[in-house]
């Protein structure tokens, strides 16, 4: 299984890079994995190539939290109007929530 990740409606690992799939969801979504935010920025494996065998490029992005907003930056992506999508952000409380809805959809049925 693997994980998307969208922003604004769009798959940003399949825009990114299309030979790229999702790292698991247990691995991205876990509470205190890659994707929670922390004060200090980092860089994190949010992707791998797929084909024909995992590969060793990986898709990575640099998470930091300021203050109440998670930054999502060193992104590529071409957005809805076809603009260069180099950075998001998010309010953290909606960021972990859905963080949280996605890791308890994942984990398929109780």
């Amino acid at each position: 299984m693997h994980s998307h990740l969208f922003v604004d409606g769009l798959d940003v690992i399949t825009r990114s890079d299309g030979r790229m799939a999702g790292l698991a969801p247990g691995l991205l979504l876990r509470p205190g994995g890659p994707l929670h935010p922390r004060d200090t920025a980092r860089t994190v494996d949010v992707a791998a190539e797929e084909a024909p065998d995992p590969g060793p490029d990986r898709l990575t992005l640099r998470i930091r939290l300021r203050g109440e907003t998670v930054v999502w930056s060193d992104l590529m992506y071409p957005g809805a109007d076809d603009m260069v999508v180099e950075e998001v952000r998010f309010r953290l409380d909606q960021y972990l929530g859905e963080i949280e809805r996605a890791r308890t959809a994942s984990a398929g049925p109780p």
